[in-house]
């Protein structure tokens, strides 16, 4: 088998010449710790900090993130304020033993994702329900047309969020910019009628 570059191979079987796709591993950044238990304030914030980075945990204190340059240089950052905790860490780069153990730890990071993406979808629900609710009522203000305007451009920032931190493609993303695409149709078909709602008091 001759290695072609990190991708393929070329492999000769039988006087052919066959191109397989190599399985490129995926290298992650797994930080260990402990900390004290008191200041809890502490303990939660660097758990949420962590979180926040989309890190998932295979156990209390042991967790992991795809390897890249952002992630090391934010742990490195994190492993510093651990020992200013009067904690201890380890920071180290890992591979699965195989496909099978890499798709485990690859679902975990989609599983919270997925989590995510159900929430904020949700919650496009109650944005679909408040503009639906004031259409029926015909009460097309620009005040009412502000607050929902706002409460989309929160919808839109949340979601840039989690798929900064959707490393491998959820599922259910596809479905939640679908759902932020609703929203901001309807809300446009809202800001219409208040405009012809304020040209006819005019």
């Amino acid at each position: 088998m001759h290695i072609q570059d990190d991708h393929t191979a070329l492999l000769r079987c039988n006087d052919r010449f066959i191109i397989i796709e190599l399985m490129k591993a995926q290298n992650w950044l797994m930080l260990t710790y402990k900390v004290p238990a008191e200041p809890a304030k502490k303990r939660i914030g660097l758990w949420r900090k962590l979180k926040g980075m989309g890190a998932v945990y295979l156990q209390n204190g042991v967790c992991l993130l795809p390897k890249n340059d952002d992630h090391t240089r934010r742990l490195k950052i994190i492993e510093n304020e651990i020992h200013e905790m009067a904690g201890e860490s380890v920071l180290l780069e890992t591979v699965a033993l195989d496909k099978g153990q890499e798709d485990k730890v690859v679902g975990r990071f989609k599983v919270d994702r997925d989590e995510e993406y159900a929430e904020f979808i949700d919650k496009c629900d109650d944005f679909d329900a408040e503009v639906a609710k004031e259409t029926r009522a015909r009460h097309f203000t620009y005040a009412e047309l502000e607050e929902n305007d706002a409460d989309l451009k929160k919808l839109q920032t949340w979601l840039e969020k989690i798929r900064k931190l959707d490393f491998y493609g959820a599922a259910r993303g596809v479905e939640a910019k679908r759902r932020l695409d609703q929203c901001e149709a309807l809300l446009d078909a809202y800001a219409q009628h208040v405009f012809e709602a304020h040209d006819e008091n005019r």
